[in-house]
């Protein structure tokens, strides 16, 4: 089990192949290999979900992630019915972290999507979604998780990118929305400014 407070990085090598170790482990059916000609793995995208919207810690994401969600369990689902998606991490709102894909392969958590002079960002990204609402905010436990994660990804693959799914996808979409802090996980992973979208400082302006 993973929680913000019990769950720091290992000393040794918190990865066995693609799996981290300390998350929970759920296997999605939703993936497929990485293109052989994909650039290196160099992204990582933060999404935000709720199922339904607004609603924690009911199970249903990763009922979604798995292909068992229950289609007639909630009046929202029948939008989304049969839909087949997934994402390589999953952090809940007291910071437990699931993994349902093989970060060594693509998950399908971005969609059509460009980013740094390239499409088709499943191809050579990892995906995160926050359990949130997009627009609204997250838990510290949630910013702690995903901040040790994102420096465990960048031990095994040569991440140069963090973005949020409205930046790979503007316009399409908006997760995880204005109530993400760019600048908070920027100053708690200690990476350039030139890895994020957009992050505010007193004594610095926005890239963009």
């Amino acid at each position: 089990m993973t929680t913000s407070d019990d769950a720091a990085p290992a000393t040794h090598s918190p990865w066995k192949g693609g799996w981290h170790h300390t998350a929970r482990r759920l296997e999605s059916p939703n993936h497929g290999p990485r293109p052989v000609a994909a650039s290196a793995v160099d992204l990582i995208v933060v999404h935000s979900i709720s199922l339904p919207p607004g609603e924690y810690g009911t199970g249903a994401v990763q009922q979604l992630f798995t292909n068992t969600l229950d289609w007639d369990a909630h009046p929202y689902y029948q939008g989304i019915r049969g839909l087949q998606v997934s994402s390589h991490f999953f952090i809940d709102r007291a910071g437990v972290a699931w993994q349902f894909v093989d970060c060594d392969l693509r998950a399908w958590h971005a969609g059509q999507s460009f980013y740094r002079g390239r499409a088709q960002c499943n191809d050579d990204s990892i995906g995160i979604e926050l359990e949130g609402l997009e627009g609204l905010g997250f838990e510290a436990a949630q910013y702690q998780t995903l901040a040790w994660l994102c420096r465990d990804i960048a031990q095994r693959y040569p991440i140069g990118h963090v973005a949020g799914h409205e930046h790979i996808a503007p316009g399409r979409k908006q997760d995880p929305g204005p109530g993400f802090d760019w600048a908070d996980l920027q100053n708690a992973l200690g990476w350039p400014l030139q890895s994020f979208p957009l992050v505010t400082h007193p004594t610095a302006l926005p890239l963009r």
